[in-house]
């Protein structure tokens, strides 16, 4: 029997669409078994469980820890300029470059001024100690060159040490300049004295006053990458320097909160207490939170590590260390 053809054309059989019609209904069928034989998905944990397998001090206030796994396996590999998470108790964070050998993976070795919380956490630490480690990461990476300026300040060295090891073994023409308060504050200098005249060590005690940023660029190649690591007005010098006289790029990373400059007061929200904080042009809201809620988390307060992320009521996430518009969070 022929079944009527409506105006519409709704009576009439597409047989295009009942081929493709059968082909989505077998290809469910086989997704759902495909679906029931796949393994579930694990999660990933990248905290690292080591231990403190040495302490040595490096200068005054300075220490190195190497720290390695319990059973010996190797660990995740690196790069120069990379660091790690540390956490030396429960809740408390922070990052060190890494300042070993790439090349070996049997252990981490991180060098720690003294300087603050997280740092008094770590150099509390024994030999044989246990530590989680995160990581390692990299936003400092080395680019491969011909040529280069290294720049350090202090416990700047620590991620410039191992990027000084990889220019020198693949040849390129490099250069080392070295700055800090006095040569006992200064980690690292025994193991630097191999490369001799490739290394300027300039103690300020040593020339009276900090060095300019022109002074550290002298003799620079004006193509070569400039690697700048320590505190902030040596990093703004050597940057503010290098533009005037076209010098190549600065990478540079910096051990401390940048400057707040130019900005607005604004408020934060708290929607569950119902508070509502005043953070000041000159303050960031992670410092004045703390003060209300000091178990807040923190780690790096630039704003790239995570560790300071909070919860909106919107049901996003901010980094409260550099977050500098009113939001509502969800404490």
């Amino acid at each position: 029997m022929t079944r009527p053809l409506r105006l519409d054309g709704s009576g009439r059989t597409d047989r295009v669409m009942a081929s493709l019609t059968g082909v989505v209904a077998v290809y469910r069928r086989l997704s759902g078994v495909s679906g029931r034989r796949r393994p579930p998905v694990r999660a990933v944990d990248r905290d690292l469980p080591l231990i403190v397998d040495d302490v040595r001090v490096e200068a005054e206030g300075v220490v190195s820890l190497r720290l390695v796994r319990e059973n010996g396996e190797p660990l995740p590999r690196w790069r120069p300029g990379a660091h790690v998470d540390l956490s030396p108790r429960p809740g408390l964070v922070r990052q060190y470059s890494l300042c070993g050998d790439p090349d070996d993976r049997s252990a981490y070795r991180v060098g720690v001024r003294l300087l603050g919380e997280g740092s008094t956490a770590v150099h509390a630490l024994k030999k044989n100690a246990r530590i989680t480690v995160r990581g390692p990461r990299n936003a400092f990476p080395f680019v491969a060159s011909q040529a280069y300026l290294f720049v350090a300040g202090g416990i700047g060295i620590t991620p410039i040490l191992p990027m000084v090891r990889q220019a020198a073994a693949s040849g390129a023409d490099w250069r080392l300049v070295y700055t800090g308060r006095d040569r006992a504050s200064m980690p690292f200098l025994e193991e630097l004295s191999e490369f001799e005249d490739r290394v300027w060590v300039r103690p300020d005690t040593e020339y009276g006053i900090p060095a300019s940023g022109a002074e550290l660029l002298e003799g620079a190649e004006k193509s070569a990458p400039i690697y700048c690591c320590g505190p902030i007005p040596m990093i703004v010098g050597v940057r503010t320097d290098a533009a005037l006289r076209t010098s190549g790029p600065v990478f540079f990373e910096r051990f401390s909160t940048p400057p707040i400059v130019g900005e607005q007061p604004f408020r934060v929200t708290l929607a569950r207490s119902g508070r509502t904080l005043d953070v000041p042009a000159d303050r960031t809201a992670l410092d004045v939170l703390r003060e209300t809620v000091p178990g807040i988390a923190y780690s790096c307060r630039q704003g790239f590590c995570g560790t300071c992320e909070l919860p909106t009521v919107t049901g996003d996430r901010v980094r409260i260390c550099v977050e500098r518009e009113p939001v509502t969070l969800d404490l």
